[in-house]
């Protein structure tokens, strides 16, 4: 199970341009991409991504063999699945101690 961490954040918020002009500003990163409902934004190594919506909290990216295996093997552990959009794909889960991380397959990533 050689998963890893993404350089990916996602976070959610009413006004993502104004978030994002937040994270220019105070924290140096650089507007990458803007849609009327997500900024995007890159720094060195981090890439934060701003969706218009209720905040869940900071979204990890974590890399792993298999979305639909770990999912399960996630659930039967204690995890809640908080959202599943396979088409986009997109895969949020809840672990025990409240970290939401992204699940993405290798074949998505590359």
């Amino acid at each position: 199970m050689a998963n890893k961490f993404g350089a990916d954040i996602r976070i959610q918020s009413q006004d993502p341009k104004n978030a994002a002009a937040f994270y220019v500003k105070q924290l140096g990163f650089e507007i990458t991409g803007e849609t009327p409902n997500m900024m995007s934004l890159h720094g060195e190594r981090i890439n934060l991504f701003i969706e218009r919506g209720p905040a869940p909290g900071p979204v990890l990216e974590v890399t792993v063999d298999s979305v639909e295996e770990a999912k399960a093997r996630l659930v039967k552990n204690g995890c809640e699945i908080v959202k599943d959009e396979p088409d986009f794909p997109r895969c949020y889960v809840k672990d025990p101690f409240g970290l939401i991380y992204n699940l993405i397959g290798k074949t998505i990533t590359g």
